[in-house]
């Protein structure tokens, strides 16, 4: 299968040796990628605007700008008149080095989470999200999401490194931008998964994970500083375990659940006045059925939605922390869904649990084991 084929099938593994710009006898070749588009054109920093004639009918553009002309955005045109004009892509170098490859293909990355995952981020000047997931035993990976109406074609990731890692910087994406990466598996499925990485998920039953970058300022010193301080070991700890969603309800408003914002004022007066120095959440990361106790996790780094977004969550233990409470979170490496959009044979293969179902299946609660003898679920963990 010669690339552009390999391109249009979904399996190319270095689109960006055959999109973006290229120089070639003096000339800067760009060939540009876009599913269903009926024109495109590039257009220069300068204005001059050069259209794009179209070489594969399933959306391949190709043109020559002069040489040393590498800066331009590209314009797509659209059947129904929309018009979408943004950077390209496939012009930027990986936002992943070869120290983060390497500490990820050994599985001892101590910030994993700045690494895989939706960043946002800046490359050569220009905003967006930088995109990377582990997948080794995909036959390709695309980023998808209402940016590219969920196209799972439309924007093929690169693997580095030979490590697994699959990445792209998309220009223009930024901050609540719905995603998932489009996973093809060895029979040639492909399979739309919610990042294990994300930091921000849908509210469930939705499960589209969500860009998202913190702007909390944390006010905490003063009880970081006493803890340090203190001795642990002979202070008085009294505990009060807690799950949130049914902890109070609000009859105003159907009985819904209290948000983190809420709870951080109720419960933490009602903690205080009864004594207690610490409370303990039942499991509070991302779990696809809000009404249960939070043990079937779908998203180990991102705080249930259900409850608020990210930063009222911090907003929450910093409230707790101002009246003297600790917070300790369940958490829960033991065991982990079935549910076919997150984790399960991510790649197609038994990534995260164990292939033999003697070792890699719960039969209590129907769940799947971690294989903790994989370094990467390891340091996933």
């Amino acid at each position: 299968m010669n690339a552009v084929d390999a391109l249009v099938a979904g399996v190319h593994h270095n689109p960006h040796s055959l999109l973006g710009p290229h120089e070639r006898d003096g000339e800067l070749v760009v060939r540009v990628w876009r599913p269903a588009a009926e024109a495109v054109a590039v257009v220069a920093d300068d204005g001059d605007r050069l259209e794009l004639r179209r070489t594969r009918a399933e959306g391949l553009f190709e043109g020559t700008l002069q040489a040393g002309r590498a800066a331009y955005r590209v314009e797509a045109e659209y059947r129904d008149g929309t018009m979408v004009a943004a950077p390209d892509p496939y012009a930027f170098r990986p936002t992943l080095g070869e120290l983060d490859l390497h500490l990820l293909g050994e599985g001892r990355h101590e910030r994993v989470h700045d690494a895989l995952g939706a960043r946002v981020t800046e490359v050569d000047g220009v905003a967006g999200t930088a995109f990377a997931v582990w997948a080794p035993n995909a036959r390709g990976v695309g980023v998808v999401g209402d940016f590219n109406l969920w196209n799972p074609l439309a924007h093929p990731m690169r693997a580095l490194g030979g490590v697994g890692v699959w990445e792209l910087f998309l220009p223009g994406v930024g901050e609540g931008e719905r995603y998932k990466f489009a996973v093809r598996h060895a029979d040639g499925s492909v399979h739309l998964k919610a990042d294990p990485l994300a930091r921000y998920a849908e509210r469930p039953p939705a499960a589209a994970s969500i860009v998202f970058r913190s702007r909390h300022e944390w006010r905490d010193e003063p009880w970081l500083g006493g803890r340090a301080a203190g001795d642990s070991l002979r202070e008085p700890m009294s505990v009060y375990e807690v799950h949130l969603g049914s902890w109070r309800l609000n009859p105003l408003e159907g009985n819904r659940s209290l948000t983190y914002l809420e709870l951080a004022d109720e419960l933490g007066e009602y903690v205080a006045d009864l004594g207690f120095t610490h409370v303990e959440l039942l499991p509070v990361m991302q779990h696809p059925y809000a009404g249960s106790w939070g043990y079937q996790v779908t998203g180990y780094f991102a705080p249930q939605s259900t409850f608020g977004t990210p930063d009222d969550f911090r907003a929450f233990v910093d409230r707790l922390h101002a009246r003297g409470i600790g917070v300790l979170l369940d958490w829960v490496p033991a065991h982990f869904p079935r549910d076919e959009w997150a984790l399960a044979r991510f790649d197609g293969t038994a990534l995260y649990e164990h292939d033999d179902p003697r070792r890699g299946a719960h039969p209590d609660w129907g769940t799947l084991v971690f294989n903790l003898g994989r370094t990467e679920v390891r340091n996933f963990l």
